[in-house]
């Protein structure tokens, strides 16, 4: 159990991330009054506690687990007949006694991303997801006072990937303002998509139950997070109105949804397995230029070590013990500067008792967002070359939502803590 006073060292993590913001804010006497921010905090710590403490709405997002079961087997049937037992199929000799089944991630998990790309595509055609989008968006212009646009950009990451959720506003970027350009970019860094989601729930799934509802509540909370960053951070009055005849993501037919999302996530796809093998071979190189260096409590210096030692004090302040800070510290490093995929995969294979379950549940929420180095340099391709006008101002805005993202996940990180006992 956690002490009274430790559950609420949550309070110096808000504290914090919000004055560092505030520290780097472009313009500190056009920031938001404290009565707005402390608005923004109390949205979150409401959102948290109506999705994990109410019992209908917690069991509402957990059917997700139950439809993310049905894409995980149907996912299954296909990848079994194309690469038969290392996609799943029944294996074609006996296992040695003792011995598990292959895992192979590729042929056996990343297929999910290409199957919910598609089902994705295909639900934004029919227009499921966009009334969902447009519903988060009315919700957040009636309690934050976003802009239109801001709040459909902030709808469409919740489900839309890095690439596709700029497509939504592809019409807008030319005459939204610097303050709610920089407020796309924070979302689209705070949160994970539909896709993303359901390959990081299936790696989480044994070392934290009902990862498909956390990751979706994670994304819920992190909206205000951002939105109340990156008005600090970039302050401005964006007034920018949604046009239902502005260019937006649309599809010819169910085929050619079905069609694009496929080929949207089999670039997805490869670019997971890219990341990985070259993520995993620099930490190697470095790891092999660190072993040169004397031993530290005897154990080689690695840059897991060196991430947590630099971290751990971040991870302290948002609620882990600090016996647990420097494992948590790591897998946020590995997060911000390589990549979330491997900070989950890290946090799976974390040996029992490294973290507590709120310690994990901290550090899962903390790390649920794509705010990475790569996806700087892919957010802003992507948006400069929908508004070749405003490339310049996207790319100077690239490392700002970069930790505007990463404040924003650790801010959802600290509410959890807030609102988890045990």
């Amino acid at each position: 159990m956690v002490d009274g006073i430790a559950h609420f060292q949550g309070l110096i993590g808000l504290a914090l991330i919000v004055g560092v913001a505030f520290a780097l804010s472009e313009d500190r006497g056009a920031t938001p009054g404290w009565r707005w921010i402390a608005g923004a905090v109390a949205m979150q710590i409401a959102v948290a506690l109506l999705v994990l403490r109410v019992p209908i709405i917690w069991s509402a997002i957990g059917l997700a687990n139950t439809a993310v079961s049905a894409v995980e087997a149907a996912s299954r049937v296909g990848s079994s007949y194309m690469f038969g037992y290392l996609g799943g199929a029944p294996l074609p000799f006996a296992l040695a006694p003792g011995a598990a089944p292959p895992l192979v991630i590729a042929f056996q998990i990343l297929p999910l991303v290409i199957v919910f790309s598609a089902l994705s595509a295909l639900l934004w055609h029919w227009r499921v997801l966009s009334v969902i989008v447009r519903g988060l968006s009315w919700a957040l212009q009636r309690s934050l006072g976003v802009s239109g646009v801001v709040g459909l950009g902030a709808g469409a990451t919740v489900f839309l990937g890095v690439v596709e959720s700029p497509l939504v506003l592809r019409g807008y970027f030319a005459r939204m303002s610097r303050a709610e350009l920089f407020a796309v970019m924070t979302l689209t860094m705070a949160t994970i998509s539909g896709a993303i989601l359901v390959l990081y729930a299936q790696t989480l799934g044994k070392a934290v139950p009902n990862a498909v509802s956390h990751m979706i509540a994670a994304s819920l909370i992190s909206l205000p997070a951002a939105l109340l960053i990156a008005r600090v951070m970039v302050p401005g009055e964006g007034r920018t109105a949604e046009d239902r005849d502005a260019p937006v993501l649309r599809y010819d037919s169910s085929i050619d949804a079905v069609l694009r999302g496929t080929m949207d996530g089999l670039q997805l796809f490869l670019a997971v397995i890219a990341v990985i093998i070259v993520v995993f071979a620099l930490v190697s190189l470095v790891d092999q230029m660190l072993a040169a260096a004397p031993m530290v409590s005897g154990a080689p210096v690695t840059l897991r070590r060196l991430l947590g030692w630099m971290l751990a004090p971040l991870m302290w302040t948002l609620g882990v013990p600090w016996a647990e800070a420097g494992v948590a510290g790591s897998l946020m490093g590995t997060k911000a500067v390589l990549n979330e995929y491997v900070a989950y995969v890290d946090l799976a294979a974390l040996p029992p008792g490294s973290l507590g379950a709120r310690s994990t549940l901290i550090v899962t929420y903390a790390l649920c967002g794509v705010a990475n180095l790569a996806s700087i340099g892919l957010l802003v391709s992507t948006i400069g070359t929908l508004c070749p006008e405003r490339r310049g101002e996207v790319s100077a805005l690239g490392v700002k939502s970069w930790i505007a993202g990463n404040g924003a996940s650790a801010m959802t990180g600290a509410i959890i803590g807030l609102v988890t006992f045990g």
